[in-house]
């Protein structure tokens, strides 16, 4: 490791790749997800460090394996090594069973267990020990995700002047859901020890500066804007609000290639004379499916006229497949869709095509090329990328996004999306006619809109904003060393 020039250390609960063994061999290849989409093209051959967990199957010839993986992706991967008793606890019962549901608004679902506490804070540990290995002072620490909330403590305590930020993907809830947490108070102090902290949207970060102004005593809030200030004793925190994005170029580009376009007009010549709508969606009980299921049925019912001319095409990847609340959500879903089959299905028509796995990044893009309509109606959401991909994807402008108010996507796509409130699936079955509808000068009056504000703050605009927020620094102090292209399938988890 070059120990004479300064670099981005990104954090993340999972290192960006997959490890997976097929016929007594191990294998190695790029990560799927949400994160990795966003921070791939970012950190590819500028020479940084990727830590985190590798998944459940690790030994040495894995740890061989991602040491050498280094040479294609022009950044270091450092594992952090986790048994099952860590995972159980940390990932799928703090991180997963209070913090993911409880951020979300859905409270009845936690289960506030305190032993999953006192492992939360022992893996982050771990994690803080693997950074403090890895790091000079000159480094830039980037945290990423309610995973890992409290390394920032640990951090802070063994390297006093370290650089450390901090972005939260998910929403973060307002103060009456928030005091529900037991260990609130020690969750917000280990948040304060961060130097940056990043939320998707402004009311992300007005419902974290109010649990920190009733919780935490002796605090004064200054500034306004994007990035305001936060005096806890000595120390300065800087909080402010940056939405995600996507590599714009990089959607369009490939969406623009002969595969693509085959692929999309393969799925239009088996779904021909009828509007598309699609849905695509990790399998979460955030993500609002079976209510968007509901409000197509309905919308069939109301307006027959969409009968025989539109189909929904809703893509469920599979996510916590072992998990019983997610099998239960998976069957509840199917059920739905068999319903509305077996009730409106007709000769040569229908209703549902649901697809329930993972798909390849270019037919991924052929299902956004083709569709007519999206319809993304998460209950609750951090951003959304989906509706991103979607937009960037529509190189005709003339699709309709239909996005739910709740979405911090929404934020930045609502003065050309039908936004819609994803609990009335009476309005959300309206808005489906209306975009069934609508001409094409509105449709592309609305989508230019939306692309033009993506393509303007894509995925490096992001990056930039807030490393010169936390660092005073920007992506041209980490040269590309060399051409990039990634991701050869994509897992929607966003």
């Amino acid at each position: 490791m070059d120990t004479n020039k300064k670099k981005i250390v990104i954090v993340s609960n999972r290192l960006p790749v997959i490890i997976e063994e097929k016929n007594g061999k191990v294998e190695i290849k790029e990560g799927t997800g949400g994160l990795v989409t966003a921070l791939a093209p970012v950190l590819r051959n500028r020479g940084g460090v990727w830590i985190g967990w590798p998944g459940s199957l690790f030994n040495k010839e894995v740890e061989s394996l991602i040491s050498s993986s280094a040479g294609n992706t022009g950044y270091q991967l450092k594992p952090v090594s986790l048994n099952s008793y860590e995972i159980e606890k940390y990932y799928h019962g703090f991180s997963n069973e209070i913090i993911w549901p409880l951020f979300h608004d859905l409270q009845s679902r936690c289960h506030f267990d305190p032993e999953f506490w006192q492992v939360y804070k022992d893996v982050n540990k771990k994690f803080a020990e693997t950074i403090i290995k890895n790091i000079t002072t000159d480094d830039y620490v980037w945290v990423h995700d309610y995973h890992l909330m409290n390394v920032s403590k640990e951090l802070r305590f063994k390297i006093p002047e370290i650089k450390i930020g901090f972005f939260l993907h998910i929403p973060f809830p307002p103060l009456d859901i928030f005091l529900k947490l037991p260990w609130r108070q020690e969750l917000l102090i280990s948040l304060l020890e961060y130097d940056l902290i990043g939320f998707q949207t402004i009311r992300d970060r007005r419902n974290f500066i109010q649990c920190v102004r009733t919780l935490i005593k002796n605090v004064d809030v200054q500034g306004k804007g994007q990035v305001v200030s936060v005096q806890s004793g000595d120390r300065k925190i800087k909080v402010g609000h940056f939405p995600i994005s996507i590599d714009y170029k990089f959607f369009t580009d490939k969406t623009a290639t002969r595969e693509v376009s085959d692929c999309a007009w393969f799925i239009h010549e088996n779904i021909s004379e009828r509007q598309i709508l699609l849905g695509i969606d990790r399998l979460d009980y955030t993500k609002g499916i079976v209510e968007r299921l509901k409000a197509f049925e309905i919308s069939l019912i109301k307006y027959p006229e969409l009968i025989g001319k539109a189909s929904f095409i809703q893509i469920v990847v599979p996510s916590r497949t072992r998990i019983n609340e997610y099998i239960s959500l998976r069957s509840q879903i199917e059920e739905t869709v068999g319903n509305i089959n077996g009730r409106f299905t007709k000769y040569g028509w229908v209703p549902v095509y649901y697809i329930f796995g993972y798909l390849d990044f270019y037919e991924l893009l052929a299902y956004y090329k083709s569709a007519e309509i999206a319809v993304i109606t998460p209950l609750k959401d951090g951003m959304n990328l989906v509706a991103k991909e979607y937009c960037a994807c529509n190189l005709d402008d003339i699709g309709v996004l239909i996005l739910s108010e709740f979405a911090g996507a929404s934020a930045q796509l609502q003065r050309g999306a039908i936004m819609v409130n994803p609990y009335d699936v009476v309005q959300v079955s309206d808005a489906i006619y209306k975009a069934f509808k609508m001409s094409d000068d509105e449709k592309r009056s609305r989508m230019r809109k939306m692309r033009q504000g993506i393509k303007k703050q894509d995925i490096f605009w992001w990056v930039d904003t807030f490393l010169q927020a936390a660092f005073t620094e920007n992506l041209d102090n980490f040269p590309v060393l060399e051409p990039y292209d990634y991701i050869s399938q994509i897992e929607i988890s966003n």
